[in-house]
């Protein structure tokens, strides 16, 4: 099931057709009342939201979306007319999984949603390991991670950032590669999208535990690996 909310009545018809006629179940809300009472009988495999609405926004959503442990880990993309860098990398910095700027295409839209529900649909199939790195571990199951036995506070992607590093333990990785597998997404021109959580992510695996936050090293010209321990 996919949930839009979106304010132009047009806009989201049209959506919501387009995904029934490619075989996805969806339901449109104009508003956020609405949507909020719906996620209370039936939560959604994947959420679209359109950013500027009356009232509550996509944004304030988009926040109150991951802050909520209910729907803290379901992939939210959203559908804007707003589609400079800085609206990307705001959006994708809150928490969303994809971002597509309006005026969008319907069989882009259905792609971009098939694609954001198979990586949803892979990552529950393939979590229940627990990753362990010098002091640092995470636990795909529960969702959480430790650096010397202290639980780390950490933001969906954070997490997930700290995951694909520890996936690829010694492999350096650029940043578009970061970029297309914790964002899901890719930009044309230079973004300080990773370079920014790779420092507080640094910082958090430091208050933890002195030295931890060394781990994740960077490569000159390329991005960043995080140090391969012997097993």
């Amino acid at each position: 099931m996919i949930y839009y909310v979106e304010d132009d009545t047009n806009v989201r018809e049209l959506a919501i057709y387009a995904l029934k006629q490619a075989g996805l179940e969806a339901k449109g809300f104009a508003e956020a009342s609405s949507f909020r009472a719906a996620l209370t009988t039936e939560l959604p495999d994947l959420i679209l939201l359109d950013i500027m609405m009356p009232g509550t926004d996509g944004m304030t959503l988009l926040r109150e979306l991951r802050a909520d442990r209910r729907t803290a880990q379901l992939p939210i993309m959203m559908l804007t007319a707003k589609g400079t860098e800085f609206d990307k990398v705001q959006g994708l910095d809150a928490g969303a999984d994809d971002y597509l700027a309006k005026p969008f295409g319907m069989m882009e839209l259905v792609s971009r949603c098939n694609a954001l529900l198979r990586r949803a649909n892979f990552n529950e199939q393939v979590e229940g390991r627990v990753l362990q790195c010098g002091v640092v571990r995470l636990d795909e199951s529960a969702h959480e991670a430790w650096s010397a036995g202290e639980l780390l506070d950490l933001t969906p992607k954070e997490f997930e950032l700290l995951h694909t590093l520890m996936v690829n333990q010694g492999r350096a990785l650029s940043r578009a590669q970061l970029l297309e597998d914790v964002w899901n997404t890719s930009f044309v021109g230079e973004t300080r999208t990773v370079d920014a959580h790779v420092q507080t992510l640094r910082r958090k695996l430091n208050q933890a535990s002195e030295g931890a936050g060394d781990y994740i090293q960077t490569v000159r010209g390329v991005g960043y690996r995080i140090k391969a321990f012997e097993a």
